[in-house]
C-alpha cells in the first residue's frame, strides 16, 4: 500500500494534515507498556514489600516472636525461679555464690538484665512478659475479628429495622466503661474459677494466669468488637448491590451462605488491616490493666506487671522499668507500623 503523501501550503493557517495520519506499528509499539497481569493479592503482596518502614516492623515483630516463644526454651533460668543470693543484681553481675562457681570451673550464664527483688532473672520475665502481652493481642484480635465481623455482616445484609437495631446495641455498648467490667467480672469470676481450677486438673494452665486475665478476655468478647461490626457493616452495605450478590440470590442461595461465602470474603482486606491494627491496642490495654493490678496474677509476668512492680525501685533499679517500657513501646510501634503498610498495600485507591 502506497504511503499517503499529504503536503502542506506554507502560507496556508490550516494544521499540519501528517500529524492527524494513523500510527504505524513501529509507533504503536513504542508506546506499549506493558504491564505484568497479576491478582490482587499479589498486587498487595508487591506493594507491600516497597514500604520500607513496613517491612522493617515485620522484621521486628519476627525478632520479638523469636525472643518471646522460641528463646525461653533454651534460657537457663525460669520466670519464677528464685535464686537466693542473687537479689537485685544490676544487668551482668553475678552474685558471690555465682562467682564461687564460676572460680570453680562451673559455667554460670549471666542475668542479662539483672534481677528483682525476689532473686527473679528479669531477661527470662520480659521474655514471658512479652508472650503474654503478644497471646493477649492475637487472641483478643481474633474473638474480636470472629464476632465483629459476623455481627457486622448481618447487619449490613439486612438493613432496615434489623440493622437499626442492632446498631443502637452496638451504640450502647460503646458507652460502657471496660475498666469497670473487668473490675466486676473479676469479683464475680474469681470465687467459681477457682473452685472450677481446684477441682478440675484440664484448667491448671488457665489458674497460672489468674482470674484478670480471663476476665479481659471475657471483655474484648463483650465490649471491643464494636469498632469491627461498623466496619464490617459499611463493608457490607456497599458489597450488597453487587451483581455477584444479585446473581447469587437468583441462583437461590440462602441469606447465611450469601453472607459466608460471597460478603465477608470480599471484605478479607479490610478485616486483616482491622485485625493487625487492634493488636496494638490490645497488647496496650492489657499492659495498662496489669499495670493496675487488674492482669495476670503473679509470679506470672506481663510487660504491664513488670513495669509496675519496678515502680517501688525506680530511683535505685530505674533499668527495671526501662527494660518492660522498651519492649512494650517496640511491640505496639512496630505493630502500628506494621498495619499502616498492610493499610496501604490493601488499599484498592492506591494501586497504580
Amino acid at each position: 500500500m502506497e504511503e499517503i503523501k499529504m503536503k502542506k501550503n506554507p502560507f496556508s493557517l490550516q494544521l499540519n494534515a501528517e500529524d492527524f495520519l494513523p500510527a504505524s506499528s513501529e509507533e504503536k509499539a513504542q508506546l506499549d507498556v506493558m504491564r505484568e497481569s497479576t491478582t490482587y493479592w499479589k498486587d498487595a503482596i508487591q506493594r507491600f514489600r516497597k514500604n520500607k518502614v513496613a517491612m522493617a516492623a515485620m522484621v521486628v515483630i519476627l525478632i520479638v516472636l523469636v525472643f518471646a516463644f522460641i528463646v525461653p526454651n533454651f534460657y537457663p533460668y525460669q520466670y519464677d525461679q528464685q535464686i537466693r543470693g542473687s537479689e537485685d543484681l544490676t544487668p551482668m553481675q553475678y552474685s558471690q555464690s555465682e562467682i564461687q562457681r564460676m572460680d570453680a570451673g562451673e559455667k554460670v550464664f549471666p542475668h542479662i538484665f539483672g534481677t528483682d527483688k525476689f532473686g527473679r532473672d528479669l531477661g527470662i520475665r520480659v521474655m514471658v512478659g512479652a508472650r503474654i502481652s503478644l497471646l493477649v493481642g492475637l487472641i483478643a484480635s481474633a474473638l474480636v475479628l470472629l464476632i465483629g465481623s459476623i455481627y457486622g455482616a448481618v447487619a449490613g445484609f439486612f438493613g432496615g429495622k434489623v440493622d437499626l437495631i442492632m446498631m443502637r446495641i452496638v451504640d450502647i455498648i460503646y458507652s460502657i466503661p471496660d475498666i469497670l467490667i473487668i473490675i466486676l467480672l473479676q469479683v464475680s469470676l474469681k470465687e467459681p474459677l477457682n473452685m472450677l481450677f481446684a477441682t478440675n486438673p484440664a484448667f491448671a494452665g488457665l489458674q497460672k494466669v489468674g482470674v484478670g486475665l480471663i476476665s479481659i478476655f471475657i471483655t474484648f468478647s463483650l465490649l471491643y468488637w464494636v469498632g469491627m461490626a461498623r466496619i464490617v457493616r459499611g463493608q457490607v452495605m456497599s458489597l450488597k448491590e453487587q451483581e455477584f450478590v444479585t446473581a447469587a440470590k437468583a441462583l437461590g442461595a440462602s441469606n447465611g451462605r450469601i453472607i459466608r461465602r460471597h460478603l465477608i470474603p470480599n471484605c478479607i482486606g479490610t478485616l486483616i488491616v482491622t485485625t493487625t491494627l487492634q493488636i496494638p491496642s490490645a497488647i496496650f490495654t492489657e499492659a495498662f490493666l496489669s499495670f493496675l493490678g487488674l492482669g495476670v496474677a503473679a509470679p506470672m509476668a506481663s510487660l504491664g506487671s513488670l513495669a509496675s512492680s519496678a515502680i517501688d525501685g525506680i530511683t535505685s533499679y530505674a533499668y527495671r522499668l526501662i527494660v518492660p517500657a522498651v519492649a512494650i513501646s517496640l511491640i505496639i510501634l512496630s505493630f502500628n507500623l506494621f498495619g499502616d503498610g498492610l493499610r496501604d498495600a490493601f488499599d484498592p485507591k492506591l494501586k497504580r
